[in-house]
């Protein structure tokens, strides 16, 4: 069974029946949304197949990439919000047709107190994904534009393990907060530099990357 494949060494036998029990497998298409800004949060996805995109959404709509989640990560934004009882704060879309493991949150506080495997994975998460969203700040902060593009790309690609990455110039301007046009013309520098193919829809990362 994948769940046992992924999940069991990380957990307590005990704990590990209660995932299976209470746990709820999803199938989700790309593109598809997990979590929506504002939504309550009723369940806690632990992702088993395939990448999830977490963003947070500002007032204008504009998104601000914070970090992707692959096999076995969850969102450390998403236990925040279950402790604090908020709202969703974050965006989270399948970036591939993707396998999650959704864990209603009313067991989450019950499980912090009597595991240790879960406590060790809720703060294992939550460090990893702090720094990223650091990592993601700094970027914003301190780079330009086109260094900023290329660690976008690089990111990308090492997540998904593809070198072909599907995804539109405007998605990619959407999640680097910029326009198309920047982006689609910084693409162009790429490709005439020998770093990329274009497609449509498409984009090849060549080894000069």
């Amino acid at each position: 069974m994948e769940i046992e494949q992924f999940l069991q060494p990380l957990f307590e036998p005990e704990l590990f029946d209660q995932i299976l029990k209470v746990g709820r497998l999803q199938e989700v298409k790309e593109g598809q949304i997990v979590i929506s800004p504002g939504q309550p949060i009723v369940f806690m996805p632990i992702v088993l197949e395939g990448t999830l995109k977490v963003s947070m959404v500002e007032e204008n709509g504009k998104e601000l990439l914070m970090y992707y989640l692959s096999s076995t990560d969850s969102c450390a934004m998403t236990f925040t919000c279950c402790m604090q009882q908020q709202k969703s704060q974050i965006l989270a879309q399948a970036e591939e047709d993707s396998k999650l493991l959704l864990i209603p949150v009313e067991h989450m506080e019950e499980w912090m107190k009597q595991y240790s495997s879960w406590r060790n994975f809720v703060m294992s998460t939550m460090q990893s994904r702090f720094y990223e969203v650091l990592r993601a700040l700094d970027m914003v902060a301190f780079n330009s534009l086109d260094i900023r593009l290329l660690n976008y790309l690089k990111e990308r690609s090492k997540t998904t393990g593809k070198t072909v990455l599907t995804i539109s110039h405007e998605q990619i301007a959407n999640d680097l907060a910029s326009s198309r046009v920047v982006i689609s013309r910084m693409l162009k520098k790429l490709e005439n530099q020998g770093r990329v193919l274009l497609y449509r829809n498409q984009i090849k990362l060549l080894s000069t990357l």
